[in-house]
């Protein structure tokens, strides 16, 4: 996201190796990036809005901005030695019908959910429940857009993370489209 609020803000120059975040600092955890941002050691950090909420709702910490992702949240990624022609290993699928089973427990149970995320993730109930209203889960986690993995392939060159002379092909990352 780094890099997306980079080139938003027109950082990144295009085909060239920038380093718009030279002088980033490497913290670990969310209670160091929160100690950094009121000890002067950092500057800013970003964090997903919700599980930083209960902070700034303390006054710990400050809320100066959002950006949102310009894909979703979470992706699945295999290595490719588990996909060889086309098939992908059983144990792959496994897991990916194990993750239908959970989506479609954890929409169909909310309020466990909600229980779940108060009592585990620092959410309170009320925020759990505002949470839950801005995310979606797929309801089959086989496959994805071919346009995520582009646009993402785009930033991340642009930002020089990865090189289009080096062979970098979007439609060669996918072995399902959704």
């Amino acid at each position: 996201m780094g890099f997306v609020l980079a080139d938003q803000r027109g950082w990144l120059t295009s085909g060239e190796q920038s380093s718009p975040f030279s002088d980033i600092v490497v913290l670990n955890t969310f209670e160091n990036l929160r100690k950094a941002v009121n000890s002067g050691e950092a500057d800013f950090f970003m964090w997903e809005t919700f599980t930083s909420k209960r902070y700034y709702d303390l006054g710990e910490i400050r809320k100066v901005g959002e950006i949102y992702t310009p894909w979703s949240s979470w992706k699945i990624v295999a290595s490719t030695l588990l996909v060889q022609g086309g098939d992908v290993d059983p144990r792959v699928e496994d897991l990916l019908e194990k993750l239908n089973l959970g989506i479609k427990h954890f929409n169909e149970n909310q309020e466990e959910a909600v229980e779940y995320i108060s009592t585990h993730l620092d959410y309170t109930a009320e925020d759990a429940r505002e949470w839950l209203k801005t995310v979606r889960f797929p309801k089959w986690t086989q496959g994805v857009d071919p346009k995520v993995i582009a646009s993402t392939v785009e930033i991340l060159c642009k930002a020089g993370v990865l090189s289009a002379s080096k062979g970098v092909d979007s439609n060669a990352m996918i072995t399902k489209q959704r």
